[in-house]
C-alpha cells in the first residue's frame, strides 16, 4: 500500500507540471512562448553537455559546433538546394550526423581529458564557423538560410491558411512548436535520466572520479569518454534542429564560442551532473537577455537596443549578470542551483518533522509517571532529546 502510495504521488508530481506546461500556449503570447521554445531547446543542449562534462568529466568548449551541425543539417536536408527530404526524415538524420560528427571526434575525446580536450574542441568551433561562413551553396554564407517548416503526418509548425483554432484560441507557429519543444525535452529528459541512473551513468561517475579505480572495476575508459561524446553531440544536434525551427532562419554568427560559454554558464549555474540542474541553467541564461530586451527602459543603467547611447545593453548586461551568478555559485553553492534546491528541501523535512515531534524540554518531567504503570515515581527518568 506504501509503495503504490509512494508511486502516485511521484506520479502527480509529473502529472501536474506536464498539464501547466501544455496549457500555457492557451494563455501566453508568442513572446513568452518564444522564451519557452529558446528555453526548451537550450535545455536539450544543456543536459547533453552536463552528461559529458558534469558526468564524465569532459571538458567541451565545441558544444556550438555541433548545435550548428544539428541546425543547418536539417536546413540543408530538408530545403533547397539540398536533397529536399521530407522534414521529419531531415529532423532525424540531423540529429544523426551531429552524432556522427561527434563520433568522428570521439578517437579524440576518448585519449584527451581536462584542458586538452577543451583546447581541441575550441578548434570545432573555429573550423566549424569557418565552414559555414564559406560554404555558400549549403549554408547560405553570411546571410544564412531560412529553415523549411516541420511537418508531421500532414500537421505543419509555421502558420498556415486557414488558420488552425483551438478552444478559440489561435494557434500559429510559436504554439504549435511549443507542443513539440515539450515532446522532444520530455524525451531527453526521460533518456537522460534512464542513462544516469543505470549501467553507464555508474561507470561514467567512476570515471569522472577515478581513471584508475573505473579501470579496475571493468570499465573502459576510452570507450566510455567517445560514447560520452557521441551522446552528448547527438542532444546538441537535436537542440540545433529545434532552434532552427524557432529562430526560422540560421546564421553563422549566432553559432559562435560566445554559445559555448553560454551553454558552459548553464550547467556550473544549474549544477554539473544532474539534469533538473542543466534545465533550470538553461532557462536561466536563455531567458534572462530576452527578458533584459523587453524590459530595458525600465532598468537602471541598461539602455534600450539601438539606443546608440554608450550605455551597457540587454545582452551585455545580461553576461554580466550571469558571469557573476557563476561566481557566486562557485563561492557558495559549487553543487549549483539543483543542490541548492536539494538541501533546501532537506532544511524544511527537518523542521517539519522538529515540529511535529515538538520542541526540545517537551518530553516527561523528572518524576512523573505513568497512570497505568505500577513503577515508583522516583524511579522515572526523562528522555535526553537529540541535539
Amino acid at each position: 500500500m506504501s509503495d503504490r502510495l509512494a508511486l502516485l504521488l511521484r506520479s502527480g508530481r509529473l502529472l501536474l507540471p506536464a498539464l501547466l506546461l501544455c496549457a500555457l500556449p492557451f494563455y501566453l503570447d508568442a513572446f513568452w512562448l518564444r522564451i519557452g521554445l529558446f528555453s526548451m531547446a537550450a535545455a536539450i543542449g544543456a543536459v547533453g553537455l552536463g552528461l559529458l562534462s558534469g558526468t564524465a568529466g569532459q571538458l567541451s568548449l565545441g558544444h556550438a559546433f555541433f548545435l550548428a551541425v544539428g541546425a543547418y543539417g536539417y536546413v540543408w536536408l530538408a530545403g533547397e538546394p539540398g536533397p529536399g527530404l521530407p522534414p521529419a526524415v531531415a529532423a532525424v538524420l540531423a540529429v544523426l550526423l551531429a552524432g556522427a560528427a561527434g563520433g568522428l571526434f570521439s578517437p579524440v575525446a576518448g585519449r584527451v581529458k581536462g584542458i586538452y580536450l577543451g583546447v581541441a574542441t575550441l578548434a570545432l568551433v573555429f573550423l566549424g564557423h569557418h565552414v559555414l561562413l564559406t560554404a555558400d551553396s549549403v549554408t547560405g554564407g553570411f546571410n544564412g538560410r531560412s529553415v523549411p517548416p516541420l511537418e508531421l503526418g500532414g500537421f505543419t509548425f509555421a502558420e498556415t491558411d486557414p488558420e488552425l483554432t483551438v478552444l478559440g484560441v489561435p494557434f500559429g507557429a510559436e504554439e504549435r512548436l511549443w507542443y513539440l519543444g515539450l515532446a522532444l525535452f520530455a524525451l531527453t529528459w526521460f533518456t537522460a535520466r534512464g542513462l544516469l541512473r543505470g549501467r553507464p551513468g555508474r561507470a561514467l561517475v567512476a570515471l569522472r572520479d577515478s581513471e584508475t579505480a573505473a579501470s579496475v572495476m571493468g570499465v573502459h575508459v576510452a570507450r566510455y569518454r567517445s560514447a560520452a561524446f557521441v551522446v552528448s553531440s547527438m542532444y546538441a544536434g537535436l537542440a540545433g534542429v529545434l532552434l532552427a525551427l524557432a529562430f526560422r532562419r540560421v546564421v553563422p554568427d549566432y553559432f559562435s564560442l560566445l554559445l559555448s560559454v553560454d551553454y558552459l554558464a548553464m550547467i556550473v549555474i544549474g549544477g554539473l551532473g544532474s539534469v533538473a540542474g542543466a534545465t533550470a541553467g538553461a532557462v536561466f541564461v536563455t531567458a534572462m537577455p530576452l527578458l533584459m530586451t523587453r524590459y530595458a527602459d525600465q532598468l537602471p543603467l541598461v539602455a534600450t537596443p539601438g539606443s546608440g547611447d554608450g550605455s551597457i545593453g540587454p545582452t551585455e548586461a545580461s553576461r554580466y549578470l550571469y558571469g557573476a551568478a557563476i561566481v557566486v555559485i562557485l563561492l557558495y553553492a559549487p553543487d549549483g542551483l539543483h543542490g541548492l534546491a536539494r538541501r533546501t528541501r532537506a532544511r524544511l523535512r527537518l523542521r517539519r518533522g522538529a515540529s511535529v515531534t515538538g520542541p526540545p524540554g517537551t518530553g516527561p518531567s523528572p518524576g512523573a509517571t505513568s497512570a497505568s504503570s505500577d513503577t515508583p515515581a522516583t524511579t522515572a527518568r526523562a528522555k535526553e532529546h537529540t541535539p
